[in-house]
């Protein structure tokens, strides 16, 4: 697509950014047309986004289809789909189901780096989208078989709440994105978001006093459980999505690896969180849920502790396999007894706003955790690159402004390949000592970028011991079984 890695990094972001800024949006949507119809219309905005990787030429139709479109699909599909699985199971089935559909992650996430990584090596990165349009279909044919879960609260719309849902976190994720790409107004953008996250808050709980509809009940905050359930779902998506950034760059960029040799690389990560999922899945109900979500993130802490210090040794995926194992085994507890430890004890008619804002969690913690890990590798970058020419001893003192200068406009994480044919023409000695530079700042930038994940873990770890102090949560439903449809 002549494009960069940044201008991915944005892209990709972008898909989180809306579905973060519109998913509470999404959820009340499903309150007042139908969450199967919300479901509906999600897989198919996922179905263009798609579509749209498959036929695009250039990275401008993936931002409109694939990043806004497929990111309003997901605004829509994420909560419908908890709020079905809510209605349609109850007690310990639904403990079950929300366990398998972390499994479920799990399982997409082990396979997806692998199938595409062999895919984009062997056909093209088109046919694996294509894939995707394929398996969405499937999806869709298969939703005559899930039984609709109709809404009985308050059908007013609150638009004021929507609005302030949009622009707070809209403008915190966007804010980081632009200070990602080196735009301006980064502050003005974080201010608006704060802004608007804060008026958000006063709103609800204003609408509450005065007994008006809003976008969200304030009062499901009230429940330590669900305050700890969503806190630990935005850390552990962060967490996440901080990781999904930094290692494929480091494999592809640092070790030069293709597209089918990191997926492999990232083997031990995903097929650890699925095997861990499942098997977390099939035992739910046996264990309490909170010593199973501390648990997970101390796994994952233990992982990044030991992952960080060999990213600037490691001359192969090989020395990645250990601490792989143990961050995804702590990521495979976490999603397989999230959704069911914030969205059990809700009530039936809060449980679309309750499974929204777990969404939003998530979403937000996901496009937070994409943005903010690339904005700070990209200003490590950034400032070593400049560091370590402006203490050279072989760039002139021209040469090295402007290498400062370069890296003000465009910080990029490029391999020494590619380095190396752009600096065509220099002087042998420039030419040496800047691939010097850019070998030994690389694995340092991606360094600190995995900080953000640790930091989350390491919060999560702490909310996780705050949950082992409660009784676990009792389900809202009595019934012991499944409502078919």
């Amino acid at each position: 697509l002549d494009t960069t890695a940044s201008g991915v990094q944005s892209a990709i972001a972008l898909e989180a950014l809306v579905s973060a800024a519109f998913i509470l949006i999404g959820s009340k949507i499903g309150d007042l047309f139908g969450r199967k119809r919300a479901f509906v219309l999600g897989l198919l905005g996922y179905a263009v986004g798609a579509l749209s990787m498959t036929l695009s030429q250039s990275l401008v139709p993936i931002i409109v289809f694939w990043a806004i479109i497929g990111g309003l699909g997901a605004s829509l599909l994420l909560p419908s789909m908890q709020s079905l699985i809510h209605g349609n199971f109850q007690g310990a089935m639904q403990r079950r189901a929300y366990a398998l559909v972390g499994a479920a992650a799990a399982i997409a996430a082990a396979v997806g780096p692998l199938v595409g990584g062999f895919i984009t090596t062997f056909l093209s990165w088109r046919v694996a989208f294509g894939g995707e349009v394929v398996i969405i279909a499937i999806v869709l044919l298969g939703t005559r078989r899930v039984k609709d879960v109709p809404y009985t609260g308050d059908r007013r719309v609150d638009y004021v709440g929507a609005i302030l849902s949009a622009l707070g976190m809209g403008g915190v994720v966007l804010g980081i994105l632009v200070w990602e790409e080196g735009g301006a107004a980064v502050g003005l953008l974080l201010a608006v978001g704060v802004f608007g996250l804060g008026s958000l808050a006063w709103w609800l709980r204003k609408r509450k006093r005065e007994g008006k509809p809003a976008l969200i009940d304030a009062g499901l905050f009230r429940p330590k459980y669900f305050r700890f359930g969503i806190s630990s779902q935005t850390l552990q998506q962060i967490a996440l999505g901080g990781m999904m950034i930094a290692l494929p760059i480091y494999l592809q960029m640092v070790l030069e690896y293709n597209a089918l040799e990191s997926g492999l690389s990232l083997a031990p990560l995903s097929l650890s969180m699925f095997a861990v999922a499942l098997l977390a899945g099939k035992k739910a109900g046996a264990h309490s849920p909170s010593k199973i979500i501390r648990l997970g993130f101390l796994l994952l802490v233990v992982g990044l502790v030991v992952l960080i210090p060999i990213v600037p040794r490691a001359h192969s995926g090989w020395w990645l396999v250990v601490p792989l194992l143990i961050a995804g085994a702590g990521l495979g507890l976490l999603v397989s007894q999230l959704n069911n430890y914030t969205l059990s004890p809700i009530e039936e008619e809060r449980v679309s706003e309750a499974a929204g804002v777990n969404s939003a969690g998530g979403s937000f913690g996901l496009s937070f955790g994409l943005a903010f890990a690339g904005a700070i590798m990209l200003a490590s970058l950034s400032l070593l690159f400049t560091h370590m020419a402006n203490e050279s001893t072989v760039l002139s003192p021209a040469e090295q402004q402007k290498v400062s200068k370069g890296l003000e406009k465009n910080a990029e994480v490029m391999t020494n390949t590619q380095l190396e044919k752009l600096l065509a023409g220099q002087p042998a000695d420039v030419k040496a000592e800047i691939v010097h530079i850019n070998t030994k700042a690389r694995p340092r930038a991606l360094q600190i970028a995995l900080l953000v994940p640790l930091i989350a873990a390491l919060l999560g770890l702490f909310v996780g011991f705050r949950m082992t102090r409660l009784p676990d949560p009792e389900p809202s439903g009595a019934t012991e079984g499944v409502v078919l449809g």
